[in-house]
C-alpha cells in the first residue's frame, strides 16, 4: 500500500467521523427511542467530583451512544450482522425462527423463598389467598429454544402454583398464546389463564364461542422487539375480546378515583400498545360488572400479565380489585377487608415473581 494511498484512507477515515460529529450536533436530542420504548441519555451536568470519580465521562459516552444519528438503524444492522454470524442470544432474548423468547436468569434463592412466604402471612388476615405463577413463553415453548440455550427451569417454582397455569398453556401450545416480540401472553394466552383461575376458585370457565375477537391492532412491536435489537420481524396482532357493555372501571392512576374505560385505545397509536389493556400500570383499578350486582369480590396482587387477564374475570365477579404493589403502599389485606373481598389472588408471571422485591 503505497503512503499517499494511506494518507488518503486516513483523509477519508477522518471525513466520515468529522462528518458524523456535525451531523450529530446538528441534530436535536431525542428525549426518548420508540423502538427501544426507553428514556434516551441527556447531556450531563459538569461537576469536578463527577470529572473525578469517572463519572461525567461515563455519563458523556452514554449520551454519544444513545443520540448517535440513525441509532435504531444502527442497532437494528449490528443484531443483523450477529445473526449473520450464527448469533441467536440478543441481549438476554432468544432469536427463535420468527419468535422472540426472553432469557430467564437464575434468581436469587433466598429471594424467592421469601415470595413464596408472602402468600402465607397475607393468609392469616383470614382471607383465602390462592398463588398463581405464571410460566413464561420460555418454560411452554421450551422446544422453540435454540440448542444448548440458557434458560432458568421453572418447573419447581411451578410446581408451588395452586393455579395450574402452565398445564393450561401447554395443552395450547400449537396456539399463538404468547405475542412474537413481547413477553405477555396475548389475549388467546390470558383466555385461557383466565378459566384455569376460574376453575381453581371454583367458578364456571368461560367458553371460548361466546367472545368475538375484535382487531385492536395488527401493529404491535413489544418489549422484546425494543430491547434485543431485532427489528425485521414482523408485527405482533393485538386483539380485544370482551365487551364493554355492562363493565365499569376505576381508575386511581393519579391517586384519585377517575372512571376509566376497559381499553384505552389511545395506547394504539403508541409503541407501547400492550398498556391499551386497562390502561398500563397504576397503584389501584376496580372493574365492577353491573349484571352481577350481589355477586363476588376478588383481589389480584398482580403485575401487567393480569391486564388482561382481568376482563375475562370480570364476567364472573361482581368486582375485580387490581393492586400494583410497586405503587401500591397500603398493606392489601387490611383493603381486601375493608371492601368486603372474600377471595385474594396473588397473580405472577414467574419471570417477575422471583425478582419482585414489593412482596413484603
Amino acid at each position: 500500500m503505497s503512503v499517499s494511498y494511506s494518507r488518503f484512507l486516513s483523509a477519508l477515515f477522518c471525513l466520515f467521523l468529522g462528518g458524523l460529529l456535525v451531523w450529530h450536533a446538528a441534530l436535536p436530542d431525542r428525549e426518548r427511542s420508540e423502538t427501544e420504548n426507553r428514556t434516551l441519555a441527556q447531556w450531563p451536568s459538569f461537576s469536578w467530583s463527577a470529572l473525578k470519580d469517572g463519572g461525567f465521562t461515563k455519563d458523556v459516552e452514554d449520551y454519544f451512544a444513545d443520540q448517535f444519528p440513525l441509532r435504531d438503524g444502527w442497532t437494528g444492522l449490528r443484531a443483523r450482522t450477529e445473526q449473520l454470524l450464527g448469533k441467536r442470544e440478543f441481549h438476554n432474548v432468544y432469536l427463535c425462527g420468527d419468535t422472540l423468547i426472553s432469557k430467564v436468569a437464575a434468581p436469587d434463592s433466598a429471594l424467592v423463598e421469601r415470595n413464596l412466604r408472602y402468600g402465607e402471612r397475607l393468609a392469616e388476615s383470614g382471607i383465602p389467598v390462592t398463588l398463581g405463577l405464571i410460566p413464561s413463553a420460555a418454560a411452554v415453548w421450551r422446544e422453540k429454544l435454540p440448542a444448548g440455550a440458557e434458560s432458568w427451569d421453572q418447573s419447581e417454582i411451578l410446581a408451588k402454583s395452586d393455579v395450574d397455569f402452565f398445564g393450561a398453556l401447554t395443552a395450547h401450545r400449537e396456539e399463538p398464546i404468547f405475542y412474537r416480540t413481547d413477553h405477555h401472553w396475548t389475549t388467546l394466552g390470558a383466555f385461557y389463564g383466565a378459566n384455569a383461575l376460574l376453575e381453581t376458585l371454583g367458578k364456571e370457565p368461560l367458553a371460548r364461542e361466546d367472545f368475538v375477537p375484535e382487531t385492536a391492532s395488527t401493529d404491535f412491536y413489544g418489549t422484546l422487539y425494543s430491547t434485543s435489537g431485532i427489528h425485521w420481524l414482523p408485527a405482533d396482532t393485538l386483539e380485544f375480546w370482551v365487551p364493554e357493555e355492562g363493565l365499569s372501571v376505576t381508575s386511581w392512576r393519579r391517586g384519585t378515583a377517575e372512571p376509566s374505560p376497559l381499553y384505552e385505545r389511545s395506547w394504539l397509536e403508541k409503541k407501547d400498545k400492550y398498556s391499551a389493556f386497562l390502561g398500563g400500570n397504576q397503584p389501584l383499578c376496580v372493574i365492577r360488572n353491573e349484571n352481577l350486582p350481589e355477586g363476588e369480590k376478588l383481589l389480584l396482587i398482580r403485575d401487567s400479565y393480569a391486564d388482561a387477564l382481568a376482563p375475562f374475570l370480570a364476567r364472573r365477579y361482581a368486582e375485580v380489585h387490581l393492586l400494583d404493589l410497586r405503587y401500591y403502599r397500603s398493606a392489601p389485606a387490611q383493603y381486601a377487608a375493608e371492601k368486603g373481598i372474600g377471595e385474594i389472588c396473588v397473580l405472577y408471571s414467574v419471570q417477575n415473581f422471583i425478582a419482585d422485591r414489593n412482596l413484603i
